[in-house]
């Protein structure tokens, strides 16, 4: 499924519209400065974008910001990759994305949402996320040096 959104705010364009992608921008700093994914290859930052819903954050036409959402568009989501850069910090730019990504209509009816943050707890909890209820249900596969071995 591909939806295509875009909105203005102030001199910032919030879009999901993957053509705009700015494809270097994303795999440098999730590569370079994200602590989740330091060394991912561009091959899998483009595999990434490609299956699932992005959205963009643009100043002037250039990308300062991005998030992601893999989804089956019905009953779950996870997002991850979400990034403001630097020098746009500290002008609400994650809150409108947050606010942005919640506007599309086939998240509102998503019965559960996940994510994983080391760090923006307090900004999430203002859209609603919470502790898991139940951590003991939840497991997981995780190979915290998986891009280092295959670059």
């Amino acid at each position: 499924m591909y939806i295509l959104k875009e909105e203005q705010t102030g001199d910032y364009l919030f879009s999901t519209d993957r053509s705009r992608m700015d494809i270097q921008v994303i795999f440098r700093f999730i590569s370079e400065q994200s602590y989740w994914a330091q060394g991912i290859s561009i091959e899998t930052v483009k595999r990434s974008i490609e299956n699932s819903l992005c959205f963009g954050i643009y100043h002037q036409g250039e990308q300062v910001g991005f998030a992601r959402i893999i989804t089956d568009y019905a009953t779950i989501a996870y997002l991850g990759d979400v990034f403001v850069d630097e020098a746009h910090r500290g002008k609400g730019l994650s809150k409108a994305l947050m606010t942005f990504m919640q506007s599309i209509e086939e998240m509102k009816t998503l019965r559960r949402m996940i994510l994983l943050t080391r760090d923006a707890h307090t900004l999430y909890a203002q859209y609603g996320f919470k502790p898991l209820a139940a951590p003991q249900n939840y497991m997981e596969l995780h190979r915290p040096d998986i891009y280092k071995k295959h670059n």
